[in-house]
């Protein structure tokens, strides 16, 4: 560690406390992406910005890297040897697909303010099936997986207005890019070539996560 944390919060006059860096270091490591826009993150996103390499540093021994994307403001944290949490197969077809909405937003120029590509669900309902093979799970399953690629940092819910025919939509952010890379939307070719499909040799079910590759997890 370059400065200890101590060393930091004297420097900073009385601005930070230890606890804040501590705070802050912990919610890199779980979260994996702090955001400048959201409000229970900004403070978090300026203190590492203001030391990011000495956040880098106390990260470094636990195989953790972390990336600044200026333009979009956010930091997210990465694993050095691509392996995280194990990812569940809807998951990570979750993941796939946000990043391929995602990617198309950005060729079609639908990127908005904050980085964000919105996805709306007959939009998602069209494009799962195309990209897996698989149906989209229903509304509450796809509620469920929404959570928890939030507590990731790539894509957040909002809800719909009474009056709207869709209850919800999906907002994919910006660090997707960060988090899930080329080699993931490889894996996604990989499936539609009949690598993942439920009635694949040896996982008659579908159960197996033939995705989930030892050395290619979404989080850190």
């Amino acid at each position: 560690m370059k400065r200890s944390w101590n060393t930091l919060s004297q420097q900073s006059n009385g601005m930070y406390a230890v606890a804040d860096f501590e705070r802050a270091a912990y919610r890199l490591v779980t979260e994996q992406v702090l955001y400048a826009s959201d409000a229970r993150s900004r403070s978090a996103y300026h203190l590492v910005e203001a030391y990011l390499e000495d956040f880098a540093s106390a990260l470094d021994p636990l195989g953790i890297r972390l990336e600044r994307n200026a333009h979009h403001r956010y930091v997210v944290a990465l694993p050095k040897r691509g392996e995280g949490t194990p990812v569940r197969l809807d998951e990570t077809l979750l993941l796939l697909v946000l990043r391929q909405r995602y990617d198309e937003g950005m060729k079609q120029g639908l990127v908005e303010e904050l980085g964000e590509v919105v996805v709306e669900l007959p939009d998602l309902q069209e494009a799962w099936p195309a990209l897996t093979g698989r149906p989209m799970p229903e509304v509450g399953a796809l509620r469920a997986l929404a959570a928890t690629a939030r507590r990731w940092g790539v894509c957040r819910l909002v809800e719909g207005e009474p009056d709207d025919l869709q209850p919800f939509h999906l907002v994919v952010r910006p660090a997707i890019v960060d988090i899930v890379g080329e080699q993931w939307l490889h894996r996604l070719d990989q499936h539609n070539l009949g690598g993942g499909g439920p009635d694949a040799e040896g996982d008659p079910d579908g159960d197996a996560d033939t995705l989930d590759a030892e050395d290619d997890h979404a989080a850190a």
